[in-house]
């Protein structure tokens, strides 16, 4: 039996349903032009004048080979070709097929040099369709951007992105494996200065569209960089609202009041790795007390007002049995975790020479996410609740025209390709812990559209945020709602998330550069905690496709220029580039001029003041056994592991053959002086007498006269 208020707003979405059909009717009449917001010199674009790229299959899209790439990237680090090859020429590119193959979707390629390559891009074709039909098109071409967007087929061509990151350096206190950047094993130290840091900064905000970005903060291990906390306080001084590091939380589980400082700084999100639950999921990184580590760092961050996303690099039959435990993890701790980060396993920096039989093994999608979500947790339907991470761009629009043209920064959004990230969101309520897919109670194809109808007519503020609540009222469900939840929390959550009607920063607490702890914690008083699960699949050589770096959303800052994320991490490889173009000092001299800083590898522990946390855990899952897919198949976890088999089969190899010359020669020896049989000679030459049993013809004496 439900609620009586769940009956009376039911009763409301039929009316919303009525009003919209008017609401609608009327504002298709006379629609507006579109305004030119401050923060762009090209007009806000309507849904129907969004352009996308080849979607659907077969396709054809320009790609790279595999071996090419390496061969040229080494050449360009080496010095033997200039790095304005990758300017002025297609190195590397060859062309792509995107097929559906025995129930999956493939991309296929052959080089004429290194000959076929095909890899999965999804192990569900009706997802991957679903995807794409509801993919709501690109952002306003990227402008006043020919500074730092001059990167040949890699640059980047839409949009503004919503991740901008800076390496401060390619140091790390960790060894771990996967890693993007191969941290602390490619000979020399790469880290950027402070003037560096303010010139990537300023650059940032001249390009066009200014939308407002997370600004991260990674490496290597950022916080190991002097100039952490400076440069935190300076990307809030020039006006973003979310500064965010990508870290391994080891310095801030040693210490509460570097937290603190992060946090007074403006540090408002840790992006902190987090490969599973209980130290045997972390031990393939190699560090005894990781765990325990995470759950330190979050304790310490969160009591200083800074969220926590953790973000788990999912390998298949590595900790992908991870999947359900973490959200578990989430759904018991709501007023701590509201976001999750997971991402498909990307085979470059240390994987990138990976064998055929890893990669197959240990290849994850984002097909793959949406069904583990579903089978372990049974939560979502993977096409009813899984959509693209640029479906959420359709809000930003309205965000921007509810703002109207005057707003100094335009509302971040996520633009990206529809293969490269997807979203499902939970509705969870922090006191009972129930939770439920937003998209069950919440029509998430319908609204959209007419969220995009309130869009295109371009109206003011009110009409729009009128238009919005009617969208609402009609696609929504108090039936499959969570118990408690009611139609105007959900009104409250979009205007809390998107500051649509004045007064919201007051109402909530600010989100912007200027917000205090005090700001922090109310927003945090909010019964509801909307969890969002994330995946953003990264692409390496096998699967890349040119079509998604020019929408990248997470774009480098570097002393070249702002670069799309695969391109410098997976493609073309711009970091060697960039790093050993203005490296700072070989790893001697570093350590001569600066010592060594402390690296956890070999199961080394982490030593922290304390342990202590009040995070909610399931014991079953922190003391479960490590996933033995792999070893059972006989395959390697890591690429370490897997150099290490190459060597020992290369060892095992050459005592192999020292070991059947050293057979050959005792028999020899056995047959020359125990069966009386002489050696053969070494050229091959075989007189008959040396061979048992036969014997020269005797010479007959001649006689006259025969």
């Amino acid at each position: 039996m439900h609620k009586p208020v769940k009956y009376f707003e039911k009763a409301m979405t039929y009316g919303a349903k009525g009003a919209w059909a008017v609401f609608d009717k009327l504002n298709s009449i006379n629609q507006k032009p579109s305004f030119t917001p401050k923060w762009s010199d090209k007009p806000l674009l309507k849904s129907y004048q969004k352009s996308k790229p080849p979607l659907g299959w077969p396709r054809t899209t320009d790609s790279l080979c595999p071996k090419c790439v390496p061969e040229i990237r080494n050449s360009i680090v080496d010095g033997k070709l200039p790095h304005e090859i990758l300017l002025n020429e297609r190195a590397g590119e060859i062309k792509a097929q995107i097929i559906e193959r025995d129930g999956k979707i493939l991309m296929v390629k052959d080089c004429p040099k290194h000959g076929h390559f095909e890899d999965v891009m999804a192990m569900d074709p009706a997802f991957f369709k679903h995807l794409e039909e509801v993919f709501p098109g690109r952002d306003i071409r990227a402008h006043a951007d020919e500074k730092l967007h001059h990167h040949g087929s890699s640059t980047v061509k839409y949009g503004r992105g919503s991740v901008l990151t800076i390496d401060l350096t390619n140091r790390c206190n960790m060894m771990c494996d996967p890693c993007f950047m191969d941290a602390n094993q490619v000979g020399f130290v790469h880290e950027l200065t402070w003037d560096e840091i303010k010139t990537m900064l300023d650059n940032a905000i001249t390009i066009k569209p200014r939308r407002q970005m997370s600004v991260q903060f990674s490496g290597g291990e950022p916080t190991l960089s002097p100039y952490f906390l400076d440069a935190v306080a300076y990307a809030r001084k020039v006006g973003y609202n979310s500064v965010q590091a990508a870290t391994n939380g080891i310095e801030f589980a040693k210490s509460p009041e570097f937290a603190k400082q992060a946090a007074e700084a403006g540090l408002r999100y840790a992006y902190l790795q987090f490969d599973g639950i209980g130290n045997a999921a972390n031990s393939h990184r190699a560090v005894g007390n990781l765990f325990d580590v995470k759950l330190r760092a979050i304790e310490n961050l969160h009591n200083a007002g800074v969220d926590i996303v953790p973000v788990t690099t999912i390998v298949n039959g590595l900790n992908n049995e991870q999947v359900g435990r973490i959200i578990q993890f989430a759904l018991d701790n709501p007023k701590r975790i509201s976001f999750l980060s997971f991402q498909p396993v990307s085979f470059t920096g240390r994987d990138e020479e990976i064998t055929d039989e890893r990669r197959q093994a240990q290849r994850y999608t984002l097909s793959h996410l949406a069904h583990d979500v579903k089978s372990q947790t049974g939560l979502g339907e993977p096409i009813r609740d899984w959509f693209p991470i640029s479906f959420m761009s359709t809000f930003s629009d309205w965000a921007d025209l509810t703002h109207g043209p005057n707003a100094d920064w335009g509302s971040l959004s996520c633009g990206c390709h529809p293969n490269c990230g997807v979203g499902m969101a939970l509705m969870i309520d922090k006191e009972t812990k129930e939770a439920v897919p937003v998209t069950a109670f919440l029509n998430g194809d319908n609204i959209a559209k007419d969220v995009a109808k309130v869009n295109d007519a371009a109206r003011g503020r009110f009409l729009s945020v009128l238009g919005m609540a009617l969208a609402l009222g009609r696609n929504y469900d108090p039936f499959k709602a969570p118990k408690h939840f009611k139609f105007m929390d959900l009104m409250k959550k979009f205007d809390k998330t998107f500051a649509a009607t004045p007064g919201a920063d007051k109402r909530y607490g600010k989100s912007t550069p200027d917000r205090t702890i005090e700001d922090v914690q109310k927003r945090r008083q909010d019964r509801w905690n909307f969890l969002f699960i994330a995946g953003m699949w990264f692409q390496d050589l096998f699967n890349y496709d040119f079509r998604r770096t020019e929408q990248c959303i997470i774009p480098y800052a570097t002393q070249e220029g702002e670069i799309s994320f695969c391109a410098y991490n997976t493609g073309v490889g711009w970091r060697n580039i960039v790093e050993k173009m203005h490296m700072t000092a070989t790893l001697t001299k570093w350590y001569e001029e600066k010592g060594r800083h402390e690296i956890f590898a070999g199961n080394k522990k982490v030593a922290m003041t304390s342990a202590d946390h009040t995070l909610n855990l399931i014991d079953e899952h922190v003391h479960a056994e490590r996933n033995h897919t792999l070893d059972d198949l006989g395959i390697a976890k890591t690429a370490r592991e897997e150099k290490t088999r190459a060597r020992d089969a290369k060892l095992k190899s050459t005592e192999q053959l020292k070991k059947d010359a050293e057979d050959a020669r005792m028999m020899s020896l056995y047959k020359e002086h125990v069966l009386g049989e002489k050696p053969l000679p070494q050229e091959g030459f075989i007189p008959l007498g040396s061979i048992g049993g036969i014997k020269p013809a005797e010479k007959k004496e001649e006689v006259m006269g025969d």
